[in-house]
């Protein structure tokens, strides 16, 4: 075999030569009869097995280049912020449809919503205090999981020891496919870090973060079902997020108690908190009143609604978590 040489060159540069014959292939033009069976394969349509095997290695090294470039744009998203600092991966998961049904209405289309992107997938990154978990988030990112393809993660911050294991798994078990990040339409990355509130980027290199549980909660759900299109009923969706994280989480026993009563009140006339459809205030309300501790003293209407909330499936690991 052919051996490379180094010499030494003017200006103590190295100079390489490379071995004039690396492989020694078969002149087919040489023999007589090697042409004539080229011709005639080519005259049945047929293709030569050595011509077959070079164009499925081809095939492979491509497949393997395209993994490779969405791989390093993922990384490219991941390094431009202060978070690559992470000490450990936990899970990465694409999860399945789940079969319960939903009362989420209206279609959605991630390049009319947020313009096209060339990169392989969207990256959700988002920072939460493992001392204040996120329920929402974890209902969004269930509904998500249903609408697209989501490559979901979970990292530790260096900030955060002794993180409990229901949280290490929140975003289930890691996927085999995980690191063909071409198959996903959305990278959801969650990092427990020591942050006093919640933070998102999203597409990291266009946006500034967006802080609060309530206000993350409000960007991903419009990932998956517009606001009403009457205002007041968009506010009124906006009041009741609101009233759920600052009252029924934030506030004393009196005023959350008087949050249960408006609740119970509202649930009397419709079957959900704004009107006849499902919506981001029956998500907000569920996981506050289910992590201020109040259900079991809820009122019957309220009683009812969790209980409805519950049956669409999508609750399921916010039950999970508390138990």
């Amino acid at each position: 075999m052919p051996m490379y040489q180094v010499k030494p060159v003017c200006g103590g540069e190295m100079q390489i030569d490379l071995p004039t014959c690396m492989y020694k292939l078969p002149n087919v033009h040489a023999q007589q009869g090697n042409s004539c069976t080229i011709e005639h394969s080519l005259q049945n349509g047929e293709v030569d097995p050595a011509v077959k095997a070079l164009e499925a290695r081809q095939d492979e090294i491509m497949k393997k280049l395209y993994e490779l470039k969405a791989a390093v744009e993922g990384l490219a998203k991941t390094v431009t912020t202060p978070d690559a600092d992470l000490d450990l991966t936990v899970s990465s998961s694409l999860s399945p449809k789940s079969s319960s049904s939903t009362t989420l209405t209206g279609t959605t289309d991630l390049d009319t919503l947020l313009g096209k992107d060339l990169g392989a997938l969207r990256d959700i990154v988002i920072n939460a205090n493992p001392a204040q978990p996120p329920l929402t988030l974890l209902v969004l990112h269930s509904l998500l999981c249903q609408r697209y393809r989501v490559l979901s993660t979970v990292h530790v911050h260096s900030s955060v020891t002794n993180v409990p294991p229901q949280l290490l798994s929140c975003l289930g078990p890691r996927h085999a496919d995980s690191y063909a990040r071409q198959m996903f339409q959305l990278g959801f990355t969650l990092i427990w870090k020591d942050v006093p509130k919640l933070q998102m980027k999203f597409s990291v290199q266009n946006m500034c973060p967006i802080e609060g549980e309530a206000n993350v909660a409000r960007f991903l759900f419009k990932l998956l079902a517009p606001y009403p299109s009457d205002p007041a009923l968009a506010t009124l969706v906006d009041s009741w997020v609101d009233t759920a994280f600052f009252q029924l989480v934030e506030c004393s026993a009196k005023e959350r108690a008087a949050v249960l009563r408006a609740l119970n009140s509202a649930l009397g006339r419709s079957p959900w908190l704004v009107g006849p459809e499902f919506s981001l205030a029956d998500i907000a309300c569920y996981c506050c009143v289910m992590q201020s501790g109040l259900a079991s003293s809820a009122p019957t209407n309220v009683q009812r609604w969790l209980k409805a909330c519950e049956n669409l499936g999508h609750f399921a690991c916010v039950v999970q978590f508390l138990q």
